[in-house]
């Protein structure tokens, strides 16, 4: 376990694990009015939540698989990426994909926070890349016969 420092400016609980292996927490809507997404509409869904996550990690914000699946509800730039230097609000971008209007009410849980390490890259040019039995075969490539 590592320690996330955060602030709650919201009034919702901190998101936790659900169960002991559990790799995500959900988020909840922190709003003073329900929000309709229309089908196609996008819009940003605040926590209340602002963390400070130790040098070497990201939260990814993801969509709810149970809200995916009955109500077409996903979240756009999936996973997003909450950086380590970052102070903001944890907003979460939904997307209506349905053809219903869908309400967000207070305390919701709209998505779920996976905590990961990452590592950063440099680039070094080179004048030719290493052969590889795939070479440049692109989408779909491995699945084709």
């Amino acid at each position: 376990m590592i320690k996330i420092n955060v602030v709650n400016r919201g009034h919702q609980p901190l998101p936790a694990y659900a169960t002991q292996q559990s790799a995500g927490m959900d988020l909840r809507a922190n709003i003073d009015a329900p929000v309709t997404l229309h089908p196609m509409e996008r819009r940003l869904i605040g926590t209340g939540l602002h963390i400070a996550l130790p040098e070497g990690y990201e939260a990814q914000i993801r969509p709810r698989s149970g809200l995916a699946l009955k109500k077409g509800i996903t979240v756009l730039n999936s996973p997003g990426t909450v950086d380590a230097d970052y102070r903001g609000e944890i907003m979460v971008l939904l997307i209506n994909l349905s053809q219903e209007d869908f309400v967000v009410n207070d305390g919701e849980r709209i998505a779920q926070m996976v905590i990961a390490r990452h590592e950063q890259g440099t680039f070094a040019v080179v004048e030719a890349l290493d052969e590889t039995e795939r070479g440049e075969g692109g989408y779909g490539h491995t699945g084709v016969k």
